[in-house]
């Protein structure tokens, strides 16, 4: 059963008669054609018992056929009004489809108003987001195949990192280099903007990459991937320039003590929220647990950030095939932030990891 007959299958189930599809990841993974169209109006129409078509801007329409898709493309230009023509295409796939399902976590107000404007009758009561996430949970093997080709080269981008530090450059400097010598292999796009962080800078955990230049006797953090084949990865490590006090040195085992019992201990049938407990009893035992900030981990595949998130709350129950990170931090304002991190796939008896790169302390004497 190919991806668009599942929706369909869920669309009978929910009694549905249609589906809006606006979200640009949710279109490729249904179709195999990712674009960011920007300002401009794409969508995917999945009916329960009709053919479906996209519908993208003029200028994507050859590239959406050029991708695999085989079912009808429709474009538009600038000028022209998008839900008028969708309106139209609709009537003649399917007539008037009344009940109707949307991703309430992407589609806007004024998108749906739009779309309410010219199909008065229907009805887009139903959010297909929840739909939509179960369907990306379990990778197949061909998406675990892209996403450890994306590991791969997230760990030639540390590794690129590490040769790139030098005392008194800058943050940006070590990330541009990186990023640089990844793009000379014909990887053009990261999954998220590089991050690197010296010193108590590294206490903010999504602070940007700055100016914050390296100095010695301290941690430096890396949090970085890549998307290869329309797949991301994600990895982070902490590493030490010069000789680190005791606190440092602790702050990191204890980090890398609850990533590990985590990795450790992920497997079919344990819960999200238990796997989080793990790594937050070490850290709090430790006296830390006032510094872990986050959940443990979140989903990973076509985008960085996806469902499940591996969280206090989450009953979910992990099973092979779903994807996500492991990624415990201790963040001390005024005096550093590590941060390890590895993105793991469950198989039928644990885990395996996308990314390999040693999590042991690496010190560099620069």
């Amino acid at each position: 059963m190919s991806k668009i007959e599942q929706l369909q299958a869920s669309l009978v189930d929910q009694q549905l008669d249609a589906a809006y599809i606006s979200d640009p990841m949710t279109i490729g993974y249904l179709t195999g054609f990712y674009e960011d169209p920007i300002e401009r109006v794409m969508a995917l129409v999945v009916f329960a018992d009709a053919e479906p078509f996209l519908f993208t801007p003029a200028l994507e329409v050859e590239a959406a056929k050029g991708a695999g898709w085989t079912q009808p493309v429709y474009g538009y230009l600038d000028h022209e009004n998008p839900y008028e023509l969708i309106a139209d295409h609709v009537k003649k796939h399917a007539g008037t489809p009344i009940n109707w399902g949307i991703e309430e976590s992407h589609l806007t107000v004024d998108r749906l108003l739009g779309l309410q404007q010219v199909l008065p009758a229907a009805k887009f009561s139903t959010n297909l987001t929840p739909t939509i996430e179960k369907m990306r949970l379990i990778k197949s093997a061909d998406e675990i195949a892209k996403l450890n080709e994306a590991g791969k080269w997230a760990d030639f981008m540390l590794e690129e990192g590490f040769k790139n530090l030098q005392l008194g450059r800058s943050e940006q400097e070590v990330a541009a280099n990186l990023e640089y010598a990844l793009k000379q292999h014909g990887i053009m796009h990261t999954s998220f903007d590089t991050l690197v962080q010296a010193g108590a800078h590294a206490a903010e955990p999504h602070g940007a990459t700055s100016q914050n230049q390296i100095e010695n006797n301290e941690l430096v953090l890396f949090d970085l991937g890549c998307v290869v084949d329309g797949y991301c990865s994600d990895v982070s490590r902490t590493v030490a320039i010069g000789e680190l006090n005791e606190k440092q040195k602790d702050i990191y085992q204890v980090c890398l003590e609850a990533q590990l019992a985590a990795q450790e201990a992920a497997k079919p049938g344990i819960t999200a929220e238990e796997l989080d407990s793990i790594a937050r009893k070490i850290i709090s035992k430790a006296g830390y647990g006032d510094y872990f900030i986050h959940r443990l981990g979140h989903g990973l595949g076509m985008s960085d950030h996806e469902f499940p998130s591996i969280m206090e709350g989450n009953s979910l129950v992990l099973q092979p095939g779903m994807c996500f990170s492991i990624e415990p931090g201790i963040y001390i304002p005024g005096v550093a932030g590590v941060r390890i991190e590895d993105c793991v796939h469950i198989t039928e008896d644990g885990c395996e990891p996308f990314t390999h790169i040693s999590k042991e302390l690496k010190t560099f004497h620069l």
